[in-house]
């Protein structure tokens, strides 16, 4: 069998390597050649520069990408549009039996869409999550990949009853939530690296995690700017990994939240 796998992005980063160290496993554990599987990993480069990509492959062990579309940042349709024109040309030369695709991102709808389209069985990893927010462009997303996929890979019980609820059941698996194997799988190496609480005086369970990523909330400046205010209203600390588009956008704001060092 052989299996397209369709990334993009840093979370998308996260979710592929249980998988793809679970595909590994599963290859060396066959007697069987013809009972193994090939996966082909296709990059589109939605995520490019190293902070946001290559450091993922690099610490996470995941198998390198076959193949690296560079489509890069741009608008949703031009950036959607290009993604699922150059995945159509990879999947007709491939003669792939699936594609696997993770999530909601615009990498995802492009590669079920190309994928669909010719005929192709979706395979699609956290399938049924819902926001019920339409506002948000990952809601459309997910709920288009959803109706596209036969195989869809559930998390929880609550992902299978929205798509139960949207009238799908056919193909429906419960398979749990990969972002936790992959806590599992990293959390040993991540406590051997971990120095932020030293570096910036923290003690453990004394401090707040922030995070702000979605176009959502950091598209709008009234959203951001609310987050923001309420961020510095706290009284404990808060670390703010900062996603480069969040930073731009609160530098557009002028805000002044946290000290460089927190960032």
């Amino acid at each position: 069998m052989k299996i397209a796998t369709i990334i993009g992005a840093r979370p998308q980063f996260i979710k592929a390597a249980p998988v793809s160290r679970a595909i590994a496993e599963h290859n060396q554990s066959v007697s069987d050649p013809s009972q193994s599987i090939t996966e082909l990993i296709v990059h589109t480069g939605q995520h490019y520069d190293h902070n946001m990509s290559r450091i993922f492959f690099e610490e996470m062990q995941i198998p390198e990408p076959h193949i690296n579309l560079g489509v890069g940042s741009n608008s949703h349709g031009k950036q959607s549009g290009e993604m699922r024109m150059r995945i159509e040309e990879i999947l007709e030369s491939e003669s792939s039996d699936w594609v696997l695709v993770y999530g909601d991102t615009n990498s995802t709808l492009a590669g079920a869409l190309a994928a669909c389209k010719l005929h192709i069985p979706v395979a699609h990893v956290e399938a049924g999550l819902r926001s019920f927010n339409r506002e948000m462009p990952e809601e459309h997303n997910r709920v288009l990949t959803d109706h596209c996929a036969g195989f869809l890979l559930c998390p929880s019980q609550t992902a299978v009853a929205h798509l139960k609820r949207e009238g799908i059941e056919k193909g429906v698996c419960l398979v749990g939530d990969v972002m936790y194997d992959a806590v599992l799988h990293f959390t040993e190496m991540a406590l051997k690296r971990f120095t932020l609480l030293a570096d910036l005086n923290l003690k453990p369970k004394s401090y707040l995690l922030e995070t702000i990523d979605r176009p959502y909330r950091t598209d709008s400046p009234r959203i951001l700017q609310e987050i923001l205010s309420a961020l510095q209203a706290l009284d404990e600390p808060v670390v703010f990994p900062v996603h480069p588009r969040t930073q731009a956008k609160i530098q557009v704001l002028g805000f002044d939240l946290l000290p460089p060092t927190s960032n």
